[in-house]
């Protein structure tokens, strides 16, 4: 007939997904379409509250409508979870917390987590503004060991991490003064940098440079790192060089910044005089050649 579930936003109560609700195309495992254990978002289609039956349809739900729960489901997990640590580590009431923090904060900005989100930088207006719509009830709850508690674990959850960004590019110059007109090409992308996107040059090896930035806004970030493309390329273009894009700004993850030191830990190394080259070579300066004897010989 169908498979049962549990409704993690309704205190686990049962539901069941009709076969027939599965999905759109034909149905030819029902194995893979459901797995014990996984977290699915479906869509309500009748509730009988007599007999307590709850009918659902995993088919009907939209992918925007799959990504929009899953985001809000996931927002909410992280608002439930920072909540209860507040009440355990106060030996608050749970439901207490809730009634005049999280509920009156999802009243106002739609959802408590962007609240919080605020939170991390200014949190003792938050919580002036809650004691003064709450009343007696809300100053009684939201004590002073409360609002530490919660203003901690907010920050330590919610700080936002800056979001590294990485241009690769190719600059050459053949012309006498080359290698002057190539760093004057990055000082000028390091210029475009703006406040809280700094750009930095890097040289790679030889014709290959990067681009780097960090930052809490990737759409501004973006647009920094490719203006100060331009501004190299006009910069290099000016002295009948070349700027080839090479890979555009990006996001990178910490993996891509290691591979990128290690690259430059051996090209440094591979760069780097092996002990013992300066004696072989004091050594090749200081054989002599006997020409007069060498001379004779060869009579």
């Amino acid at each position: 007939m169908g498979a049962y579930v549990s409704l993690l936003e309704y205190r686990d109560i049962e539901g069941m997904i009709l076969l027939s609700e599965l999905s759109r195309r034909r149905i030819r495992s029902i194995g893979k379409l459901l797995k014990v254990g996984r977290v699915e978002p479906v869509m309500v289609l009748r509730v009988d509250e007599d007999k307590g039956y709850i009918d659902l349809s995993k088919r009907r739900v939209s992918p925007e409508d799959v990504a929009e729960c899953e985001e809000r489901y996931n927002k909410s997990k992280m608002v439930h979870s920072i909540m209860r640590h507040t009440a355990e580590t106060t030996h608050s009431d749970l439901e207490t917390l809730y009634k005049n923090i999280a509920w009156p904060l999802y009243r106002k900005y739609g959802h408590a987590f962007d609240a919080f989100r605020q939170m991390v930088t200014n949190a003792d207006s938050f919580f002036s503004e809650l004691v003064a719509s709450g009343g007696a009830e809300a100053e009684a709850s939201i004590t002073e060991p409360v609002r530490d508690a919660l203003t901690r674990d907010i920050k330590r959850r919610m700080t936002p991490t800056p979001l590294k960004l990485r241009a690769d590019v190719e600059l050459t110059c053949f012309q006498y003064d080359g290698v002057l007109q190539i760093q004057e090409a990055m000082r000028a992308g390091e210029r475009r940098g703006e406040e809280g996107v700094a750009v930095k040059v890097k040289l790679v090896a030889p014709p290959l440079y990067v681009l780097t930035s960090q930052t809490l806004l990737k759409d501004k970030g973006l647009r920094v790192l490719g203006e100060a493309i331009e501004a190299m390329e006009a910069s290099i273009e000016g002295a009948k060089g070349k700027l080839t894009v090479k890979e555009a700004p990006r996001a990178v993850s910490e993996r891509d910044d290691r591979l990128l030191a290690e690259h430059l830990e051996k090209l440094e190394a591979a760069n780097r005089e092996v002990e013992g080259d300066d004696d072989e070579d004091a050594e090749q300066e200081g054989q002599t050649f006997d020409v007069t004897r060498a001379s004779a010989m060869q009579m």
